[in-house]
């Protein structure tokens, strides 16, 4: 059983997602700030770079947004073969509308693109591209056959869908519903191009509670927890999540503090720390840098019971599933290098990596393992799109500047 807890007190709403008893990702929102995650805005182009084959947008916000060409280029561009330059796609001076794909990190303003998708409940439209796309979740081909069926039927303009994995089962009626609704949002938005003033916001996704209960709700194994009593009642009320079945899932309790929950809290606790002990006696440890995000396996006090290479495969077995889930948790991006115990046997790399790999399809943000090198290293890739766990919630150290280590007194 999967539990939301939504511990909601001055201001700020802390949620946790709790499977199988495992903190697997943590969010905290000011609800006097804005997130720009997932919104469209009109933008004005305020410089090119021909250099970069990039431009910078105002759209707004404190600093301008980042837009790459690929992430500019219009429908007929992008299936043309001849290549463009981002002075062939973009003029100085020019409005366009834009979607924030990355918030912004450190120094970098967000990323954005052209290419809209809009999310619902059951999937997410996606205008540039004309293609039905499945869940991967979803295994069944019957299932995945009546989707792919029902999507190229309700398709209108050659604006593709992906169908989420809570789309499983569910009455054609209700995804043609809410495929139009999506399809009348963007065109709303679209509507807005030529439009006083710029720059300016037109579409921002739903609050961030809203967000993950639509991504993450299954109403036949996902409860919510809140001690908010004024929220309750607007889960229950909203119209947006009207088709959720809420009622019998929805627990107040007023007396829920984050802060006392011990399995969360030691759940945090480690996904701040360097070093993750393994139940086995191994460890793992993490290591985060501007670049990428080393991880190493070790056996630790875990000598095993019947060979050296069983030692190994169990250990590094057990290391797949807490790497999948401190990534998810820690909500680390971008390359990912994980070195695993080494292991003699074709057979035994095979089965550590379906391993890891199984328990990436747990992430909504797509894990993707790219291959293992010649030192065996496994090389991954991840979406980033806002600042990990540690950044968001530590600050670095004005003594060693986040190296972890302060110089020894010479005198």
């Amino acid at each position: 059983m999967n539990t939301i807890y939504i511990d909601s007190r001055d201001g700020v709403n802390r949620i946790c997602i709790v499977e199988d008893d495992r903190l697997v990702e943590y969010y905290k929102e000011d609800t006097q700030r804005h997130r720009l995650l997932g919104n469209v805005y009109r933008g004005r182009v305020q410089n090119i770079l021909q250099g970069m084959e990039a431009a910078f947008i105002d759209i707004g916000e404190d600093k301008n947004a980042y837009l790459n060409i690929k992430d500019a280029l219009d429908r007929e561009m992008m299936y043309k073969r001849e290549k463009s330059t981002i002075d062939e796609v973009l003029t100085q001076g020019e409005d366009i509308i834009v979607q924030v794909v990355k918030e912004p990190l450190g120094n970098k303003g967000p990323k954005v693109t052209t290419h809209l998708s809009i999310p619902g409940r059951y999937m997410v439209l996606t205008p540039y591209s004309s293609r039905v796309n499945i869940s991967k979740k979803i295994r069944t081909q019957e299932e995945i056959d009546r989707l792919r069926s029902l999507g190229k039927e309700i398709q209108t303009k050659q604006m593709g869908m992906i169908f989420r994995t809570v789309s499983q089962g569910v009455e054609s009626e209700l995804l043609s519903e809410e495929y139009l609704e999506l399809v009348d949002i963007f065109e709303t938005i679209e509507a807005e191009k030529n439009y006083l003033p710029t720059p300016k916001l037109i579409y921002s996704e739903p609050v961030l509670i809203l967000q993950i209960l639509r991504d993450y709700f299954d109403e036949t194994k996902t409860n919510v927890v809140t001690n908010n009593k004024e929220l309750l009642k607007r889960l229950k009320t909203t119209s947006k999540l009207k088709d959720y079945n809420l009622q019998d899932r929805l627990t107040y309790d007023p007396k829920y503090n984050m802060d006392y929950h011990m399995n969360i809290q030691m759940d945090m606790k480690e996904a701040l720390s360097r070093r993750v002990q393994l139940k086995s006696g191994g460890y793992i440890v993490i290591d985060e840098t501007e670049a990428l995000t080393v991880v190493d396996v070790n056996t630790g006090k875990y000598v095993g019971l019947i060979t050296l290479d069983d030692t190994i495969v169990r250990t590094n077995i057990e290391a797949a599933v807490e790497i999948a889930r401190q990534i998810r948790l820690r909500d680390i991006g971008g390359i990912i290098i994980i070195d695993f115990i080494d292991m003699k046997s074709n057979d035994n790399i095979d089965i550590v990596l379906k391993k890891l790999e199984k328990e990436f399809r747990k992430d909504k943000n797509k894990p993707y393992v790219v291959d293992i090198t010649k030192l065996s290293l496994v090389e991954v890739i991840r979406k980033r799109n806002r600042p990990t766990l540690d950044k968001k919630t530590t600050l670095v150290c004005p003594t060693c500047n986040g190296r972890g280590r302060i110089r020894k007194n010479e005198a």
